[in-house]
């Protein structure tokens, strides 16, 4: 049983003292990857934020209209058996 506290507190030991080394090279590997990066020019930026927009608009107008309409057929429907 002991051996395998002592183990696992090995290893936790040198993960603790490992961790400086793990973040300098995650730090490095991530600045490596921001310079493979292609980022959109502005009018790409401008024309997909105008057709995320326009989606949106379009959209909950047509949920308005779903919802309004369902609405009123099952209200409908409840007021002609509530009769």
């Amino acid at each position: 049983m002991q051996s395998e506290t002592s183990i696992e507190t090995a290893s936790l030991g040198q993960k603790v003292s490992g961790w400086p080394q793990r973040a300098k090279d995650y730090y490095e590997d991530l600045k490596a990857e921001m310079r493979r990066v292609t980022w959109p020019s502005w009018k790409q930026v401008r024309a997909t934020t105008t057709v995320v927009i326009v989606s949106v608009f379009a959209f909950s107008a047509y949920f308005f209209v779903v919802d309004l309409a369902i609405t009123r057929l099952i209200t409908k429907i409840f007021d002609t058996f509530a009769k």
